[in-house]
């Protein structure tokens, strides 16, 4: 069965994506902890990262990376935190979070954003990954 990722891959899906290639996909969390949460996806459907194949996950880490890099250039924060968790969606996927606070990253404290908000932070991302 594919997973809600996969779906989001193919376009069955909608999403407020801020970066892409052909093994990558990033966009924004919709339950985010902060505002700029991303989650970056292969687009090879995987339940466990430990699964993926070793070049694929370094690549994975590196395309994570470039899209943090332009979290930081875009949302006011103090760093980047990456996570993978893996227990919500049956598909790897690192979360990238603007923190400030440690309480940023515990996912029990989520904000709301409005259909706008989560355009113009999706833009404004999109547009300082393609400047990298």
């Amino acid at each position: 069965m594919s997973s809600i990722f996969s779906k989001i891959i193919s376009g069955d899906i909608p999403c407020f994506k801020v970066a892409e290639n052909d093994k990558f996909l990033a966009f924004l969390d919709i339950n985010p902890n902060t505002k700029g949460h991303t989650l970056c996806i292969p687009k090879v459907e995987v339940d466990d990262f430990l699964d993926l194949d070793p070049e694929l996950f370094k690549e994975l880490i590196n395309f994570s990376r470039n899209v943090a890099l332009a979290i930081k250039n875009t949302i006011p924060c103090e760093k980047v935190a990456l996570s993978i968790i893996g227990l919500e969606v049956p598909h790897v996927h690192v979360h990238l979070i603007p923190i400030t606070d440690i309480k940023d990253v515990t996912f029990i404290n989520k904000i709301k954003l409005e259909e706008d908000e989560f355009i113009d932070v999706s833009e404004k991302i999109s547009l300082a990954y393609s400047s990298l």
